[in-house]
This record gives C-alpha cells, structure tokens and sequence, in this order.
C-alpha cells in the first residue's frame, strides 16, 4: 500500500502511524491468501518440472547443413537479374564473368531460349563477411518480388560449392537463406530499454528484469513441458502464475497494492483457463492448415496440437491482464487514502468508474493487436470473397477470434473482482476518517482530512490559535463566528492547526 498524498505547500508527508498499522494488517490479510497460493504453484511446478529428455523426437533442423555445405554470410555488390539457368557459377568468379548475364542489367537471357530458359532470376553478387572474392547468390522469387534485394543488404546464403554433385545441371552454388536482422534488432532493444528506464526509472528496469524472468520460465519449463506431453492446462497455469507473482513483486514491490493486483490477476488466469479449455475442445481447434502445427504433429506422439493452442490461449493475454489489475488495485488504495472515511459501496463505484474507461480501451487493444498479426491471414479470407460467417469460423480464423474473446472475457471479469478484493481489504484494515489525530489534521493541512474539512465548514467557529468542532470561543458568536482577535484559517501556522486537536 502506498504512502498517503498531502496537498500542503510543505509537500509530502510521511504516513501516520495510524496508516502504517493498517497497511501492516493488510499485509497480513493478504498474505494469508497468497503464501498458500504460492507454496502451491512451487510444488506443482516442481512436479511438472521437464526432464529436458528429447528421446522420440524426430526434426531434422533446416538450418544444419549437410557435408560439404555452409551456412556463410556477406554483404551485397551488386543486383542484376538473369537467366535462372545462369545460377551455377565458378567458385570465385568475377562479378561480371558470368556467361549469359548482363552486368548491370535488369533483364537478362532471351525469353523464347528454349525449355528451361525463359525464366528470370535475381542474382545478388555477394562479397563473403570472412573474405574472398564476390560470389553469385540467387535470390528465392518470392523475396525478390514482395520485398527485394538492395546494395548493401547483409545476407546469409547457403553455400553449396564445395558440396558432392552441386554444380551437376545447373544448380546454383550459393541460394539466399534470410538476411541478417542482428544490427536493426539490437538497436531497437537498446532504444526501448533506454525509453523504458528514462520515463519509468527503476520501476522501469525492474520490469525489463522482470521481463527477462518471465522468457526464462516460458523456455525453461513450458516449451519443454509442452514437448514432454505434459498436461498443458495445468502447465500454462502454473507457469503463468508464476511468471505473475516473479514479474509483479519485481516491478513494483512487496506492497498491498501488488498482492491486490496478484489476487485479481489469479483469478483472471482462472477464468481465461477455463473458457480456453472449454472453446479448444468445443471449437475443435486442432491447427488444421497451420503449416508449423502439421511439423510439430511429426515431430514426436507426445506433442499435443490442441494442448499447445490451449497454453498460447493463456498466456497470449498475460500482459493485459497485468495491466488492468495493477491499475484497479492502484486506484482503489488512492481513492482510499484520499477519503478514508467512504463507504465500501461508493468506494467500489468509484474505482468501476475508472475500470470501465480501462475496459473500453484494452477490448481495442487486445482486438487491433491480433488483427495486425493476422493480416496476411485476413487479405486472403477477404479475397476469398466468403461469407463473414463462414471466414470467422474458418480454421485459418476461427484460433484467432477464440483468442481474441478468451482473452477479452478474462480481462474484463478481472477488473470488478480486483476492485472487490482491493475494497474488501482496504475496509478490513479499520482505518476510519470520524476519528482524526492530530497527525492526520497536519498531514492534510489545506482541507483533506477530515479534521481540516470540520474546520473550514460552515459552522465551525475559529479559536484564537485554532479550531472546535462547532463551538465558539471568549467573545465569539454562537452561530458559529470568530472572536473579535481570532485569527483566519490562511494565516494558522502548524503550531496552532497542532494545538487545536483535542487531547
């Protein structure tokens, strides 16, 4: 629980004792629920821990190269485009020495050669990062005309030259693989860690930690327990909740308003486990016609297809749920501590109030954000020109719309159930604002405790050095009025506002 907000020109005050005692029984009210909660996951987590065994798999790695052949890397020349019959050059060629392509040229062989020869490739001469001279690189038809190859593009290309067979009719030496993303990606991590750290501090740093923690126990326990066969609901439960508890502790610290959020976030978790364990199997979503899904099926006959959608289910809305919980917990201990004294029905309407603004904005974002990774998916649905409720339901859709409405439905539900617990627990501290020390009229020097509100209100007669609840002073009116030498509310000092609280 945070430190209570003063408005005084001196600024921040440090909390009362009074608040300190009830954040301390708060604590305690909460980690009654959560210690158990806790203890619990660790023992279910040691128990599904993987064994790291691959025995049974089956997956020939694309990227481990035969005898003979490299993986090599290097930055282009040159771009011209020629016969694809042209794509088996000599080892070390000149660029420019190849027969039948045209250096410089855009188009390269006669399109009426003959069989075979009428077909235009794009050739990259690339000059190898570990040395040598320049070699010709074909490029796959599908990167030469979505995005293209320019001057200067680093590139990794297979190297086939010095394999058995590989010049034999016409196969290209060296073929594109991907190009190398290592510079770009680096420094857009560097940019966010420094946007994150600069605007949040150590708060910010802690939750780029705490990040990190998080992808530790996704590739440490889940993915391998999801090969293993492991039960998947309860994997993507307890790794869940764990990441939760590790990242909201770490971010914002062992505080009453983190374990509101955590309790809130739990039972979010639950909601959305349950409403993906029932739409996986209702919806029978098996990744038809996902092409990774068909290799993961080969892979090994403990790999469960629908098990692993049911896991990305969960925790595809990890983030959001995060967000909305720390939010509604944070606002109800600010509401509070601003008006201790508020019921615990208007204290739960008012804190609604700024959860269904929340809600309203992260239903957008969790809908827009699926949308952007599904957009290939959708031009095509589109151009198919099928009914939208057939596309909706398709099996190149129908994953991502279940997503979309777990998540959402998991998210919202979170919300009022966090404001309930954050407002039960406030509540449960005893704190009340009818009964005001004096460090409670000092702390809200210009109106915000209730102490200083019975003084400004109208009735309530002004002492020569301070306040009464409603009396008046030697000489003063009985309605209410100052005494002929009282002194106004703007020009007490701390000394009489202090001398004025009974006792």
């Amino acid at each position: 629980m945070g430190a209570g907000h003063s408005h005084t020109p001196q600024g921040h005050h440090e909390p009362t004792p009074r608040a300190l005692a009830a954040r301390r029984k708060a604590n305690w009210i909460l980690a009654a629920v959560l210690v158990p909660l806790t203890l619990l996951t660790i023992a279910a987590m040691v128990l599904l821990w993987p064994s790291g065994s691959k025995e049974g798999i089956t997956l020939s790695s694309p990227y481990a190269a035969a005898p003979g052949v490299t993986f090599d890397t290097g930055k282009i020349q040159r771009v011209v485009v020629g016969n694809c019959m042209d794509g088996a050059p000599q080892q070390g060629a000149q660029p420019g020495a190849q027969p039948g392509a045209q250096p410089g040229a855009q188009t390269g062989a006669q399109p009426e050669a003959g069989v075979g020869q009428g077909s235009q490739c794009t050739f990259a001469y690339t000059e190898p990062d570990k040395g040598g001279n320049p070699v010709k690189v074909v490029i796959n038809p599908d990167v030469a005309k979505s995005h293209g190859v320019k001057v200067g593009d680093n590139i990794r290309y297979l190297n086939l030259s010095k394999a058995q067979g590989a010049n034999a009719g016409g196969t290209p030496a060296y073929v594109f693989v991907d190009f190398v993303r290592t510079l770009p990606i680096i420094l857009l991590a560097v940019l966010y860690a420094v946007v994150v750290i600069a605007v949040a501090r150590w708060r910010g740093l802690r939750a780029l930690i705490g990040l990190a923690g998080a992808y530790a126990v996704l590739v440490s326990f889940m993915l391998p327990g999801l090969v293993e066969g492991k039960p998947p609901l309860l994997l993507a439960l307890v790794g869940s909740t764990v990441i939760m508890i590790g990242v909201l502790y770490f971010a914002h610290g062992f505080t009453a308003r983190t374990s509101t959020a955590l309790l809130g976030t739990m039972f979010g978790l639950g909601i959305t486990a349950a409403l993906a364990a029932w739409a996986t199997d209702a919806a029978n979503l098996a990744g038809v016609g996902n092409h990774d899904a068909a290799t993961l099926a080969n892979v090994s006959d403990h790999i469960s297809i629908s098990g692993i959608i049911l896991c990305g289910l969960i925790i595809s809305g990890l983030g959001v749920l995060n967000d909305v919980t720390i939010t509604q917990a944070s606002a109800v201990w600010e509401l509070w501590e601003l008006a201790p004294g508020t019921s615990a029905r208007k204290l739960f309407a008012s804190a609604m109030r700024i959860g269904r603004d929340h809600i309203a904005s992260t239903v957008y974002t969790i809908a827009f954000a699926y949308a952007g990774a599904a957009l290939p998916i959708l031009i095509i649905v589109m151009l198919y020109e099928r009914p939208l409720g057939d596309a909706l339901t398709s099996a190149e859709l129908s994953e991502e719309v279940i997503r979309t409405l777990v998540g959402s439905i998991g998210l919202v539900l979170a919300i009022p159930v966090t404001t309930l617990i954050a407002v039960l627990v406030v509540k449960a501290t005893g704190l009340r604002g009818d009964a005001a020390t004096a460090d409670d009229v000092v702390r809200a020097a210009d109106g915000t405790s209730d102490g200083a509100a019975a003084r400004h209100a109208p009735g309530a007669g002004t002492s020569d050095g301070g306040t009464s609840d409603g009396g008046t002073s030697d000489g003063g009116s009985s309605d209410g009025g100052s005494s002929d030498g009282g002194a106004g509310p703007a020009a007490e000092s701390r000394r009489g506002r202090r001398a004025a609280v009974p006792g």
